[in-house]
């Protein structure tokens, strides 16, 4: 028998950062054009919804509760943003450095990463974020004047999604990849999809089933 141990040494982990923010814009036809790297990004907050709780009475007592789908959304926040990303903030490039706003807005994925740290290990370990379905709502930007203490604008834009069909499980927008106990071959045969190889392939943003069978095949 044994008893449990709290905060020992190599297990007191904790999550800060997030980088390698990569976009994939749909093709329009249920796949994603070639990824492009997002530079400049500072922030993915993530906001499920849903999964309300309605209570169903009989016998003058609770009787069991229900529960709501749960959708998957949030905000990105960056510096900057890649320009094939304008089309899924609603611009269209109607001249040769010249846009117009108001257009439809194309769905999208993209993929992140989120660093885990604990009190032995700095920025080895890490979780793969990757977000199918999604579309953004306008966003306000702010432009103000150069002053003595000038600032970098931050763009933001709250984003929702549209689950995608999982075999054996209920339709997913967000997968996520531990660093810590994914096979490290796998995984780094996944990333190979995702950020694209200089000597073999171009990024893209496999299919949630090519996902998973990536990270389930034999090695």
């Amino acid at each position: 028998m044994s008893a449990l141990k709290w905060d020992e040494s190599g297990k007191k982990y904790y999550e800060t950062g997030t980088d390698r923010g990569v976009l994939y814009v749909s093709d329009g036809q249920g796949g994603y054009e070639e990824g492009v790297a997002w530079n400049g990004l500072t922030a993915v907050t993530e906001s499920p919804s849903g999964a309300e709780v309605t209570d169903l009475w009989a016998d003058n007592i609770k009787y069991a509760s229900i529960r709501s789908a749960e959708t998957f959304g949030g905000t990105i926040e960056a510096y900057t943003y890649p320009k094939e990303f304008e089309k899924c903030d609603g611009s269209a490039e109607v001249a040769t450095g010249v846009t117009i706003g108001q257009q439809d807005r194309k769905a999208f994925g993209f993929s992140y990463r989120t660093m885990i740290n604990s009190d032995t290990s700095s920025g080895t370990d890490y979780k793969l974020h990757i977000v199918y379905g999604a579309t953004c709502s306008p966003s306000e930007k702010a432009y103000s004047t150069i002053n003595d203490s000038p600032e970098a604008i931050t763009f933001s834009w709250e984003f929702d999604t549209t689950p995608v069909p999982v075999a054996g499980h209920k339709p997913t927008s967000h997968i996520i990849i531990d660093s810590r106990t994914a096979t490290k071959a796998k995984l780094q045969e996944l990333e190979k999809k995702l950020y694209g190889d200089e000597s073999e392939s171009n990024p893209t943003l496999p299919k949630i089933e090519e996902v998973i069978s990536t990270m389930t095949a034999a090695v």
